[in-house]
């Protein structure tokens, strides 16, 4: 419950506090601790902090602030607000190696280790590609969302190619590739699951999940205006029993694209622990068939997913660039204890 008679925020000098997050409770909303509920919702939150930042008066539901133990109900307003701005617009030069490519006057390639975030958001303030770059250039272009340099991204635990921009024009011509789907983008990932067919078209809107926003998901039919829409297409590389490697060409760059759209037919990526992958999902009981899942995690720590494949359109010469990477070494190193499972080993693929 809060206190009737705290102050409202425009009381509180709204103009001296900066939002950190906002978000509004769903229509089915059943009551829920606000320490709990926003725990789904920041990534890298623990509840000491969420409370630590209540009991500071930083949580504000419907413009007034609460405690840890109110309950959230439908269609709530909450609001994070501190007195610093977020930590992402302040950057932070930092001397990072970066893997680069290819460079030179307008644009560079990098190829991202696994584990490196892009860009510095909630929770990860520094390391961030971001950071690297713009200690090794100056002046690099922002981007529509003042990043500098990023004309795409790819997640923290996917390995892989990225073009970075190094002018105003490279940004422009770049990004108008990339929004009307003349780049190139090949990933490799390792799924769950015999596919059937051996190679296809995912489509599906993709947009926020409505009661995890850590998550995306696939909304269909009379839906489909809660997303934006989204064309994965597939082929299989090699089946190797209860996983399939496959690759993935993007027609659309939505967050998390191949990861949700692998879920949403039933093939989650291998070991992604935000949409139930690190979960023995297709297999047999025996324990030691767990006991060899378990050590495929433990080679690869974070999802099987790889951009390895980029072209695009030179923005200064007008010829077609494509690069390639080598599949890193923690996913090769899972790929081929599951060949070797899949080949010595008995097995009858279960139906999907």
């Amino acid at each position: 419950m809060t206190d009737e008679n705290t102050p409202s925020l425009e009381d509180q000098h709204d103009d001296e506090l900066y939002e950190h997050y906002a978000f509004t409770a769903v229509k089915g909303q059943t009551p829920l601790r606000i320490d709990k509920y926003l725990m789904n919702f920041i990534e890298n939150a623990t509840r000491n902090k969420i409370q630590e930042a209540a009991k500071n008066g930083s949580i504000y539901v419907n413009d007034v602030p609460v405690k840890s133990n109110y309950k959230v109900k439908p269609f709530d307003v909450i609001r994070v607000l501190f007195e610093h701005p977020p930590y992402e617009y302040l950057l932070t030069p930092e001397d990072i190696p970066l893997n680069i490519v290819y460079e030179d006057d307008d644009l560079l390639v990098v190829n991202k280790e696994a584990g490196m975030v892009v860009h510095p958001g909630h929770g990860n303030y520094s390391g961030t590609l971001i950071n690297a770059l713009i200690y090794h250039f100056e002046n690099l272009p922002n981007n529509s969302s003042n990043r500098p340099g990023l004309v795409h991204r790819i997640d923290k635990d996917t390995s892989g190619l990225l073009v970075i921009a190094k002018t105003e024009a490279a940004m422009a011509h770049l990004s108008k590739q990339f929004f009307d789907k003349t780049s190139e983008r090949e990933y490799v990932a390792l799924v769950w699951g015999n596919m059937e067919e051996d190679e296809g078209t995912i489509e599906g809107h993709i947009g926020r999940h409505p009661k995890n926003r850590l998550q995306n998901t696939v909304f269909l039919d009379d839906d489909e205006e809660k997303g934006k829409p989204a064309v994965t297409h597939f082929k299989v590389m090699e089946r190797l029993g209860y996983v399939t490697l496959v690759s993935c060409k993007l027609e659309t760059g939505r967050t998390h694209q191949i990861r949700v759209h692998m879920k949403h037919i039933g093939h989650t990526l291998f070991n992604d622990s935000r949409y139930g992958g690190e979960k023995i999902l297709k297999g047999t009981t025996f324990s030691k068939y767990k006991q060899f899942v378990e050590n495929c995690f433990k080679i690869l720590p974070r999802q099987a997913l790889h951009a390895k494949t980029l072209g695009f359109e030179h923005p200064t010469t007008g010829e077609f660039m494509s690069f390639d990477s080598e599949v890193p070494q923690d996913m090769v190193a899972c790929i081929e204890k599951w060949r070797h499972y899949a080949k010595h080993k008995d097995m009858e693929i279960e139906e999907e």
